[in-house]
């Protein structure tokens, strides 16, 4: 298995990618750590994937919740080797209107929230793996970080500061054994997340669902987008040793959508 004996913890692990993530790792072997900001639905993920993993309640924007999560977590397993964030928050707070018509708070929301809680939950991880000289952390991103997108307030703006916060916690930790990984997948219709998006800009433009998912579908090279399953298994190798040589850089799961 791919992460046999090691020890992950997935931030957000109640949202459709997190839960699926932490199902891939705890598959591989992993140890992991199932981590939102309600407890009872990171409880049936966690229920759900059986005696390998555990559930508990964490605000991944509270530095002083992740950190004392953290202290739990090596006093139990001994060591962090994944740290995986894959948080979100409310479509509706961020998308549906003119970037003309928005405020600054409300453009600042997504940037703040994504970005901060990233950046905490990384850089408290980090600071267990240096001394083990090993470690691996990882985010998730979106088109909207390399393709402009109307009605999306800052949600393009903070996908894109993940991914060069990626480069640069790359670049500080790789020499003390650290890499640094962030996944870009396309529109997931299985998720809610599209299943709100399609709510908030596809409805309001006329379209059915069905229509909606082939829109995203039809941007691919196959015609098709990605499965959880397939990103969550991305996730998976990118996160063990045999993916020791990939650091500092976004993993395009956009099938031929983007062309990097």
């Amino acid at each position: 298995m791919l992460l046999q004996n090691k020890v992950a913890i997935v931030y957000g692990g109640a949202g459709a990618i997190g839960g699926a993530v932490a199902r891939a790792f705890a598959n591989e072997g992993a140890r992991v750590f199932v981590t939102g900001r309600s407890r009872a639905a990171v409880e049936e993920v966690a229920k759900d994937i059986g005696k390998c993993a555990e559930a508990a309640e964490v605000d991944a924007l509270d530095e002083g919740a992740i950190d004392k999560h953290l202290d739990s977590v090596v006093k139990k397993a001994g060591r962090v080797d994944i740290s995986f964030n894959a948080i979100g928050i409310p479509d509706k707070n961020v998308l549906g209107a003119s970037l003309a018509d928005i405020s600054a708070k409300q453009f600042s929301l997504p940037i703040t929230a994504y970005v901060t809680s990233y950046f905490l939950t990384a850089r408290l991880a980090a600071r267990r793996m240096v001394p083990n000289k090993s470690g691996v952390i990882m985010t998730v991103s979106a088109l909207p970080a390399r393709m402009g997108s109307p009605m999306n307030g800052g949600y393009g703006p903070a996908q894109a500061a993940k991914e060069a916060l990626t480069r640069d916690l790359s670049l500080e930790f790789a020499r003390q054994g650290l890499r640094a990984v962030c996944l870009r997948p396309h529109g997931i219709p299985e998720t809610d997340t599209m299943k709100e998006v399609f709510e908030i800009k596809g409805k309001p433009a006329g379209m059915a669902w069905e229509q909606f998912a082939g829109y995203l579908a039809g941007t691919t090279h196959p015609k098709r987008v990605m499965r959880l399953e397939e990103v969550a298994n991305v996730a998976a190798f990118a996160a063990s040793d045999r993916a020791s040589g990939l650091t500092g850089t976004i993993l395009n799961l956009s099938m031929g959508t983007l062309d990097d």
